[in-house]
């Protein structure tokens, strides 16, 4: 079921999503050379409880039951999403991607970032540039009275027409006092198919592109996925609420361009 919101629900989901923009501002202060994801994700817990809010991810069940054990998805170079955060340092010329959630007054934020780590090759800059260039294309479909698979053939074309893989398995998902709620958002698809947009709806949309092949595995831990050949990936997320003419953005990279400055890619 596809729970529309109101304006009251909107302004909630604001809150939460802008908190989680201000924790990846956060740890977009402390990624470099030598830092660990479990540093990173330590910082990230205590912002996003010092601010009255649950970190969402932190004990989230996947589909065998096993629970996320921490309040931040740290996916370092080939892996696509859902790493688990640990005491390996990161090096010069990795990418990380962030993925943050919150819980605040009941209501969910969501939102991901791939980072920089030192200098990273310009190939793969350009993989994150396009990536999150997908992201706002996809966005821009997001009105009401388009349909699903507007987004998902924005997105899809985009990433493609560059040379990239764009992962199936994993899609964007409806959001709201739910982290994952109806429908799904696929990040592939055809124009003018799928459900359709209605004003009130809220999405959290999220490409996952790879540099080569879009096959993907499992880590034996039940949580990472990485690139079956072992390409970096990409990932970018904004939390976004449909309405006529324009979707609204709940989340926020500004806090992070904060940080960053010209400096992103």
């Amino acid at each position: 079921m596809i729970f529309l919101k109101t304006e009251e629900e909107i302004a909630l989901m604001r809150a939460a999503n802008q908190l989680v923009g201000k924790t990846l501002g956060e740890v977009a202060k402390l990624i470099k050379p030598g830092v660990t994801t479990n540093e990173l994700t330590r910082v990230a817990e205590e912002f996003i409880r010092d601010n009255g809010a649950i970190p969402t991810f932190k004990g989230y069940p996947n589909q065998d039951n096993v629970p996320f054990p921490a309040a931040l998805c740290t996916s370092v170079n080939e892996m696509v999403v859902h790493g688990i955060p640990n005491d390996e340092p990161l090096k010069e010329g990795d990418i990380v991607s962030v993925d943050c959630g919150t819980l605040l007054n009941g209501y969910n934020g969501d939102s991901a970032y791939t980072f920089c780590v030192g200098e990273v090759s310009p190939e793969v800059r350009n993989l994150l540039k396009v990536t999150k260039e997908s992201l706002y294309l996809g966005i821009e479909q997001a009105v009401a009275g388009k349909r699903l698979g507007d987004i998902g053939y924005a997105v899809q074309t985009y990433c493609e027409n560059h040379g990239y893989g764009v992962v199936r398995e994993f899609v964007g998902h409806g959001i709201g006092r739910e982290m994952h709620e109806d429908p799904c958002v696929p990040n592939y698809g055809k124009r003018g198919y799928g459900t359709q947009l209605k004003k009130g709806m809220c999405l959290a949309i999220e490409p996952m592109i790879t540099m080569g092949s879009r096959q993907i595995q499992m880590d034996r831990d039940g949580w990472g996925v990485r690139t079956r050949d072992h390409k970096p990936a990409a990932h970018f997320e904004h939390t976004v609420a449909v309405y006529q003419g324009k979707a609204e953005i709940l989340s926020s990279f500004d806090f992070i361009a904060q940080v960053l400055g010209d400096k992103e890619f």
